[in-house]
């Protein structure tokens, strides 16, 4: 299997679980910063996401899965005894999936655009900062009652991606200093070694 990324962006997330679940991926780097955007071998990244961004992920039959909650949980039930996700159908899948979606839709798209492109202005910036805090005390919350991992004692993909998301708040000034059981749950997930393996990874092949 392909994996298409960026580095520096939300397919770390996939990029992490895949090493987790022992799945070998051949990556492929897309250049985000312009358009068209094209990979690093020269195709058109359009012909494989049409939506233009990343994560996509190329199956071995040529099949191409988009969406990085979905790609991640495929990853998942690929490696059941990796304990990544919890078994189709349960109600554990179901909270999983209710974290996916809190993470993809509350936090994600608080960060960005708007945190990333000053064109929005203070404005925006300091609106998106404020909704991401509010956000993060929910986290915060329920870590400091159910943790240490948001499903309890046990690392899954929704960790994976709650990390991805929170790696950009040094970058983007989000300030997590209120929330020492988030703090400490990305320091925990940062030193797992998947989690340095793929960044790793991707640090060598920007330089390349």
């Amino acid at each position: 299997m392909k994996l298409y990324y960026a580095t520096g962006t939300c397919s770390l997330s996939p990029h992490i679980v895949a090493i987790e679940a022992g799945i070998a991926l051949e990556l492929e780097r897309v250049d985000i910063r312009k358009i068209p955007r094209v990979t690093e071998t020269g195709a058109d990244y359009a012909q494989v996401n049409p939506n233009l961004y990343v994560p996509a992920l190329a199956l071995d039959d040529g099949t191409i899965l988009l969406e990085g909650t979905a790609i991640v949980q495929y990853l998942a039930d690929l490696a059941p005894d990796s304990s990544l996700a919890p078994p189709p159908g349960s109600l554990a899948r179901v909270r999983l999936q209710s974290w996916l979606g809190f993470i993809a839709t509350e936090l994600h798209k608080a960060f960005s655009p708007w945190l990333f492109h000053p064109e929005y202005g203070t404005q925006a910036q300091n609106v998106a900062r404020s909704r991401i805090a509010a956000r993060l005390d929910h986290v915060e919350r329920h870590l400091a009652s159910c943790g240490p991992y948001l499903l309890g004692d046990t690392f899954t993909v929704a960790d994976a991606y709650l990390y991805t998301i929170l790696s950009w708040s040094d970058v983007a000034r989000v300030d997590l200093e209120a929330f020492p059981q988030v703090r400490a749950l990305l320091a925990s997930i940062g030193a797992r070694p998947a989690v340095r393996e793929a960044m790793h990874r991707e640090a060598s092949r920007q330089r390349a």
